[in-house]
């Protein structure tokens, strides 16, 4: 990445929050900082019940071992309100996220368009921009979605993602207990052995999934300019059947929806095989996960320190906690595509300050996929 590449980022990056950041230091505000407070306080109760849910599981599998009727049907009684206290939560933390999104969403998408019509700057952008235009409508639409849904997202999965870790990694430090070997004669012991394990199957696949899955952010940007520039050319089509151009343009925009289709569709293609190679790791994470929590457990189970519902328990937890400190990986496509928006959103603020100074804007240069004209499968 170049010098002057980077540098642009930063800008971009500064840009726009120097604008969304608008609405949380508004005195307004204190009802949406109210709702995210809430919703710290949904996302902990969540946790307390998942912790009675990884309880739960070590009690009904015990019994199942023991065969103990009146425990099975306890542990059944129990469920019910756990399962409901859960569905509950969860439809109030969906409330709660989705208010906030709006509400951010309509207070930076009403002050961009406002920035956009103000002293006629729409018109200026459309004015004076060569062949690499910045499309504001798709980016007002669409990225500005974009860029305020997924923070929103980021702040509640990260905080759930600690808070998982600071309990869970408990939870399997106590039932996991320490691990002992003999290797040649010497004998080895690991203390927490299941954390340690955790961690280190973590930070494996976290450091394939940022090898693979690095050109994700610009692959993104690059089909959302080909999406934007298809939403051009079908405008000057219509422009043409409605009589706002010449008849005579036709063939000519005719020619330009095409390649901007066929533009559109390289773009995809090469979206589509970034997100099979991204895929391989997330889904492989998906399936080993819980395997790999009962392969480690699996040999104090069968030397009989540890119990069926304590096996269970530690799966459980070990699952838990790999999510939460994968929580790059789980989120990577989506912290890509939130990247792709941001920036593409401060590039149009940046224009249309630059108008303001009298400098010509441009958009930042794509780097081009060459000999791909339409998509093969």
């Amino acid at each position: 990445m170049s010098e002057e590449h980077e540098d642009n980022r930063h800008q971009e990056w500064r840009r726009f929050w120097e604008s969304a950041s608008g609405l949380w230091r508004d005195l307004s505000a204190w009802r949406i900082w109210l709702v995210c407070a809430s919703l710290v306080g949904v996302v902990a109760l969540q946790l307390y019940v998942q912790f009675r849910l990884n309880y739960w599981n070590r009690d009904f599998f015990n019994a199942l071992e023991s065969r103990d009727p009146l425990r099975l049907h306890a542990q059944a009684i129990l469920l019910i309100p756990l399962c409901g206290a859960s569905i509950a939560l969860a439809a109030m933390s969906v409330w709660g996220r989705m208010t906030v999104q709006r509400k951010w969403r309509e207070w930076l998408t009403n002050n961009l368009i406002d920035y956009w019509i103000e002293n006629d700057r729409y018109a200026g952008l459309a004015r004076v921009q060569g062949d690499q235009k910045i499309i504001p409508e798709y980016r007002i639409s669409e990225d500005v979605r974009i860029a305020t849904d997924a923070p929103i997202d980021f702040a509640l999965g990260i905080v759930s993602s600690l808070l998982t870790a600071v309990i869970f990694v408990q939870v399997l430090w106590s039932v996991g207990g320490d691990a002992s070997f003999s290797v040649s004669g010497y004998q080895f012991w690991i203390p927490g052995y299941l954390v340690g394990s955790v961690a280190v199957y973590s930070g494996i696949v976290t450091i394939a999934m940022v090898l693979v899955g690095s050109p994700l952010t610009s692959v993104i940007q690059i089909k959302n300019q080909a999406e934007a520039e298809l939403i051009t050319a079908a405008h000057l089509l219509r422009d043409v059947g409605e009589g706002v151009m010449p008849k005579l343009q036709e063939a000519e925009a005719r020619r330009g929806l095409q390649q901007a289709l066929r533009n559109v569709l390289a773009r995809w293609r090469r979206l589509c095989w970034q997100l099979v190679r991204n895929t391989l790791v997330s889904q492989g994470n998906t399936l080993l996960a819980p395997v790999v929590g009962l392969v480690l457990c699996s040999p104090k189970f069968l030397a009989g320190t540890m119990t069926l519902g304590e096996l269970t328990q530690a799966a459980a937890a070990f699952t838990l906690v790999q999510s939460s400190f994968n929580w790059l990986v789980d989120n990577y496509g989506r912290l890509a595509d939130w990247v792709s928006s941001l920036e593409r959103v401060g590039r149009l603020l940046l224009a249309l300050d630059e108008l303001d100074r009298g400098i010509v804007p441009t958009a930042r240069e794509e780097t081009p996929i060459l000999g791909e004209s339409i998509t093969p499968l």
